[in-house]
């Protein structure tokens, strides 16, 4: 029983660790790197930033959804977010909801 524990344990770890590096290599397929790292501030806000300002806030899911697809300006300074109407309504969603949950 106990190894049993330990090898479901083992196995959810790796199944994260794995959405974590899927999510990031997601994260770089849709240009996103280009202004954001996940953890440093480049030409945007980092990612925990983000989900540190975001994280809990009604409606700030469909808010970052929305914001990530049309692009935006102001929130976080003077320099404009470009749309991103290239990317996957899906793909976007999945990155957003990983984004939120970045501590």
């Amino acid at each position: 029983m106990k190894k049993t524990a330990i090898g479901l344990a083992t196995a959810a770890c790796l199944m994260l660790a794995g959405a974590a590096q899927a999510n990031e290599k997601l994260l770089q397929a849709s240009g996103c790197t280009a202004c954001h790292s996940v953890d440093k501030k480049l030409i945007g806000p980092s990612l925990k930033d983000v989900a540190t300002k975001y994280r809990g806030k009604k409606g700030a899911e469909a808010a970052l959804n929305k914001k990530v697809k049309a692009g935006g300006k102001g929130v976080w300074g003077d320099i404009p977010m470009t749309p991103n109407s290239h990317v996957k309504d899906e793909d976007i969603k999945t990155l957003v909801q990983w984004i939120l949950e970045l501590k």
